[in-house]
């Protein structure tokens, strides 16, 4: 088995031609309109735009050692996809992005946070340039905090409350 892409670089030359080029002008556009604090690098086996520890020191709640995922941009088996974590901690804008790339006719399939597609001309890039350029950084902490509602000190409450049965008894 081949190993795993650990650059950006690496990333983008093992793929196929025409997926790279439509990754390459994505990415483009990724870049152009993110907050300056969002860093790029490869996380979770895609392309990965975060924000690094420097920024969110408590990292990901799911892997804290991990720094806060904000978008990643990937090629799959069977599509390429653009994973829009930003949107999924905030609905208005998940509404607000589909309702805009609805109305330019092209194809819309996304699940919770993450956009299939099949070639670059099905990504409408200046739906995804307005977007990303509507989210910055402390606008989406603070939706990713808020839809945690606390999901960070329950691991602790619920390890305090087995201490006290396991001493009760």
């Amino acid at each position: 088995m081949p190993a795993q892409p650990t650059t950006v670089s690496e990333y983008l030359a093992s793929l196929p031609p025409e997926r790279k080029k439509a990754l390459q002008a994505v990415r483009k556009v990724m870049r152009a309109n993110l907050d300056p604090k969002i860093k790029e690098g490869m996380q979770y086996g895609m392309i990965g735009y975060f924000v690094p520890h420097s920024v969110y020191p408590s990292g990901y709640h799911c892997d804290p050692e991990q720094p806060l995922p904000f978008a990643g941009l990937a090629s799959r088996k069977s599509h390429m996809s653009l994973s829009m974590f930003c949107l999924y901690t905030d609905p208005a804008e998940t509404k607000r992005f589909e309702a805009a790339w609805k109305k330019t006719g092209k194809r819309f399939d996304m699940g919770k946070a993450c956009v299939r597609f099949k070639k670059l001309e099905d990504v409408p890039l200046e739906v995804l340039g307005a977007t990303l350029k509507r989210i910055r950084v402390a606008r989406f902490v603070k939706s990713y905090e808020t839809s945690l509602g606390g999901a960070r000190k329950a691991p602790a409450r619920k390890k305090a409350t087995r201490k006290k049965r396991a001493s009760a008894g």
